[in-house]
């Protein structure tokens, strides 16, 4: 793997055809895609794999104004990266095939994950939260800044609750329930593994609740409000008991049926600049969820 940025380099189309050379690009020119909702729902649950299912992810046209959007981006560029090329498609979830920790976020950024091709990559929010994963030891390099760049997660997996760049970072409430069979399936794909869960902002916290129902944890009722640094253990419903809302500096033990979920404020460059979320709040947040996770 090269040592320096190559994320796709100048010239060739924006948005990137599947199969044509983008560095980890998991989608071919014969991988399904999804049209319409209920061709993700098809789509998500018959991915065999967990390579496949991103494969599929990565090709999604089921919402016409996020296509529209992301597609119209990777196009017109922004003038510091006018020379680049735009992934311009989906973001797949990336990371360790068997994670300890899941890191869910919003959704791609315009100009960060919409060109770099992987979530989190490319932007303001990326770099804080890299330099966070590489201090906390789950990271092998302090920054992400393209596809190809050398960097690896380190028993942690990253997705997002929508796969596409949205319009003003706003998707609807329709968009996130159209792109949600891809988080199911991933949830399911991962849940021998798993043992924590890092919602990264109030979007992602509702976004993962119907889809642990849909996994098969016992949900409390009512919901636990998001907020930074709470945490709720959830268990199986198989394996009996039920979701605990635990302080901070609490221990739940872990095990097999069990995933921690941990609540944190989201870092957008406004919380970042404002102080809302410091380097100290999210490194606190990250090296919990690697105890919890034994990595």
């Amino acid at each position: 793997m090269p040592d320096e940025p190559v994320a796709g380099g100048a010239g060739g189309p924006s948005p990137v055809p599947p199969g044509t050379g983008w560095p980890g690009d998991p989608a071919t020119a014969g991988t399904p895609v999804a049209a319409d909702p209920a061709g993700v729902r098809a789509l998500a649950a018959t991915a065999g794999t967990l390579a496949e299912l991103a494969a599929r992810q990565s090709v999604c046209r089921a919402c016409p104004r996020l296509v529209g959007w992301r597609e119209e981006v990777a196009a017109a560029k922004r003038r510091s990266f006018a020379a680049e090329r735009y992934w311009g498609r989906p973001v797949p979830g990336w990371g360790a095939d068997q994670p300890g920790v899941l890191v869910v976020g919003l959704a791609p950024a315009a100009h960060g994950g919409n060109r770099t091709g992987r979530i989190f990559t490319g932007d303001r929010s990326g770099d804080f939260l890299f330099a966070s994963l590489w201090r906390c030891g789950l990271a092998a390099r302090p920054a992400s800044t393209a596809a190809g760049d050398g960097q690896l997660l380190l028993g942690v997996r990253m997705a997002a609750a929508v796969r596409c760049a949205p319009p003003a970072n706003k998707p609807s409430v329709a968009e996130r329930d159209a792109c949600a069979p891809w988080l199911a399936a991933e949830l399911e794909q991962i849940r021998a593994s798993v043992r924590v869960i890092v919602c990264l902002g109030h979007f992602a916290w509702q976004a993962v609740w119907p889809q642990l129902g849909l996994a098969g944890f016992s949900l409390p009722r009512p919901r636990p409000a998001f907020g930074h640094g709470t945490e709720v253990r959830l268990v199986t419903a198989s394996s009996g008991g039920g979701a605990q809302i635990r302080p901070p500096a609490a221990s739940s033990g872990g095990g097999s049926g069990e995933v921690l979920l941990l609540g944190c404020y989201h870092p957008s460059q406004q919380n970042t600049f404002t102080g809302r979320v410091t380097e100290a709040m999210l490194d606190a947040v990250f090296q919990r969820a690697r105890q919890q996770a034994a990595l």
